[in-house]
């Protein structure tokens, strides 16, 4: 089973991401399961979704403590969020971020194995003129990770968003996808 967990603020789409990715990988024909924890309901709070997906069916029911894969779609929580507690050895953490790797690093408590990063910010900017950054920092979690294509994420995000705003959100995914940088650690 490959566990992921999604860290943003309210309003950004964290949820929305956990539900795609889930959908994604659900058209490759995986068992998933995607849901979001809320502490202080409002806009601009840390937000924390997960997304579980597996070859077999999932009975686990509770939060994930310990992922396989982190995904930081806002920068500013590496400086109050431990976003890698729990990380398994070997685990990838996915950044939307226009900093360097070095910068990205200093700011984690545990080095994972792969470090992706991406400016999701500019990239959704660029093609949906909104700071909206859940459909781009998909691309970045199939390139980085491969646990879905890029083709059902951007299948899985058009059956969310329709027409012209579904496309823009497809592209913002594969724009990311060709711009994130993988680095193994």
């Amino acid at each position: 089973m490959i566990e992921i967990r999604f860290h943003g603020r309210g309003g950004q789409g964290a949820v929305t991401a956990a539900n795609i990715l889930a959908s994604a990988a659900f058209l490759e024909g995986k068992y998933v399961q995607a849901f979001p924890f809320f502490g202080v309901e409002r806009r601009g709070a840390p937000v924390t979704a997960f997304t579980r997906i597996d070859e077999k069916p999932i009975r686990i029911k509770t939060q994930i403590y310990e992922p396989d894969i982190v995904v930081v779609l806002d920068p500013s929580l590496l400086d109050t969020v431990d976003v890698t507690a729990g990380l398994k050895e070997g685990g990838t953490v996915i950044v939307n971020t226009e900093k360097s790797k070095e910068e990205v690093l200093e700011k984690l408590k545990k080095k994972p194995a792969k470090l992706a990063l991406v400016d999701a910010t500019t990239i959704a900017l660029d093609v949906l003129g909104l700071p909206i950054t859940n459909t781009a920092i998909l691309g970045a979690v199939a390139k980085a990770t491969g646990v879905v294509t890029l083709e059902h994420v951007q299948k899985a995000i058009k059956d969310v968003f329709s027409g012209t705003l579904g496309e823009k959100n497809a592209k913002a995914a594969e724009e990311s996808f060709n711009k994130t940088v993988v680095y193994e650690l």
